[in-house]
């Protein structure tokens, strides 16, 4: 997991059932956090739950700076973790796509999971569409090579790219995720003033 298993800390057979359990863990937490309701998810696009965003932004500054600290500290090896070649052009179109999708389907990929495991019947119907997407991309998957190879920028993470020092970037992302809070918040809060008792309640607003 992470950089454990490159730097052999982590034997192999124990690198599959540590991700089982965290997979566990994640989906009981987005259950609980009601992250399996389709109009808490779709509300961070209409503006009238500022949840999602919240979580988002709360999630990877996290990581980011509990990274950088134990990188900073010699606990860990940041080199030492995977990620792969950028390219920008399939990015953008997949985010779209995926974007799209979460619009009119309500769940991502993973929040779907989840919500069926609870017995959703939509759920169940939007898992079958990734998985026909899935194959349909796999069984005509010559046809997009060329889109899939385009955009090339090679193993680069964003300070790199930006040409900034990782502290510079994390104090840059905790402003945004924090001008976020505030705006997203603004934005629910005014939804709110229109929308009706039942719905707030249905919504955990």
């Amino acid at each position: 997991m992470g950089p454990l298993y490159p730097q052999e800390l982590l034997n192999p057979e124990y690198n599959l059932l540590i991700g089982f359990i965290i997979g566990i863990g994640f989906g009981f937490l987005l259950e609980a956090s009601g992250f399996t309701n389709t109009r808490k998810l779709a509300g961070i696009f209409y503006g009238y739950d500022a949840t999602v965003i919240k979580v988002f932004f709360t999630a990877a500054l996290t990581a980011t700076i509990g990274l950088f600290f134990m990188h900073f500290m010699g606990w860990i090896d940041i080199t030492a973790t995977f990620f792969p070649k950028t390219f920008w052009i399939p990015t953008l179109i997949g985010a779209v796509i995926m974007g799209l999708g979460f619009i009119i389907g309500g769940f991502c990929p993973g929040t779907s999971l989840s919500a069926a495991v609870t017995g959703k019947i939509d759920a169940m119907v939007f898992i079958i569409g990734v998985m026909l997407g899935i194959f349909g991309f796999i069984f005509s998957f010559n046809a997009w090579k060329g889109l899939r190879a385009s955009g090339n920028m090679g193993k680069v993470n964003i300070t790199e790219w930006l040409g900034i020092q990782e502290g510079v970037f994390i104090f840059i992302f905790a402003l945004v995720a924090f001008a976020s809070f505030v705006g997203f918040q603004w934005w629910q809060d005014k939804w709110k003033k229109n929308m009706s008792k039942e719905d707030i309640d249905d919504l955990g607003l």
